[in-house]
């Protein structure tokens, strides 16, 4: 049994100059491995690798979000507690610097589980999260992206062979020496989605999943196909009553995705053992992984 884990990941599809995404998951995994061996929890944990990711414009998330069919940006996010099911999201936010902060005040500070829109944005304000102006997250990458996808009259993941720029969703799952699990995800969305339209990210049990009983999931690719096969509970479930290990319950699920609905993309796994796995339909996926100071770079 591994004394702590942390997998990160920036997305799953054609993987593009993955050397640039190296950097940055060093850091931030190393950085919150420190954190899980000096004995914080889980929670905190997988909650600051988002926030950095989010500020971070090489990443799908916060500052680095694609812009939908408006050439705007709208951002969702979602995070949970293994300890006691705890679970807090949003979707279809507007200026709310860091998602993830407004995921787990949705979860610490109210009764709900899910706000939206001019709602969820209203609380945040009233519960002290930061805001940024329309500037902030109109970066030059993200302009030229959506303005190629939008005169080819299409929408596209961040990864797919239809974008120049390849960058992606976000997400962390964790383990900490108390043996509790968390996960958290965060996205920008599709380039020129319609817009109003919600993938699986801020969906528990579809793209977010945690569970002391089984595992921490975090899941990016084709949102749709994860919500109707609601991926992350089903490999959960795989974990917990078929008693797999995580890198079959990885292998399982995807194969399930693709059985399905020819599913696109992938995800991160920490089972309550602390062990670590990945598995994905795309040719890529970028993932950073910590198991007991031990450091994985996988940006392709």
């Amino acid at each position: 049994m591994k004394k702590y884990s942390l997998m990160i990941h920036g997305g799953a599809g054609t993987i593009h100059a993955p050397e640039r995404y190296e950097a940055s998951l060093r850091d931030i995994v190393e950085t919150g491995a420190r954190r899980l061996e000096t004995g914080a929890s889980a929670l905190d944990v997988v909650t600051e690798c988002i926030m950095r990711l989010e500020d971070n414009p090489l990443y799908n998330a916060g500052r680095g979000s694609v812009l939908n069919a408006d050439g705007l940006v709208s951002c969702d996010a979602s995070i949970m507690d293994g300890r006691n099911l705890d679970a807090g999201a949003a979707a279809g936010l507007r200026g709310v610097r860091n998602p993830v902060l407004l995921a787990r005040a949705i979860m610490e500070k109210s009764n709900h589980v899910f706000l939206i829109g001019e709602g969820a944005e209203r609380f945040a304000r009233d519960n002290g999260v930061d805001f940024e102006n329309s500037d902030y997250f109109l970066t030059a990458e993200r302009v030229e992206q959506f303005e190629n996808v939008r005169a080819a009259r299409s929408t596209a993941l961040d990864h797919s062979r239809a974008n120049e720029v390849k960058l992606g969703t976000v997400g962390a799952v964790a383990r900490d020496q108390s043996g509790d699990l968390a996960a958290a995800t965060s996205t920008g969305g599709v380039v020129n989605q319609r817009p109003g339209r919600v993938g699986d990210s801020p969906i528990i049990g579809a793209g977010t999943f945690a569970d002391n009983s089984s595992c921490a999931i975090s899941c990016t690719g084709v949102g749709e196909d994860f919500i109707r096969t609601s991926l992350a509970r089903t490999a959960a479930l795989f974990i917990e009553y078929r008693g797999m290990h995580a890198q079959d319950a990885a292998n399982e699920a995807i194969l399930f995705l693709v059985d399905k609905v020819q599913g696109y993309g992938g995800l991160i796994i920490i089972d309550r053992n602390g062990e670590c796995a990945r598995a994905h339909s795309t040719p890529g996926m970028i993932t950073a992984t910590a198991a007991d100071g031990e450091i994985t770079l996988r940006p392709c």
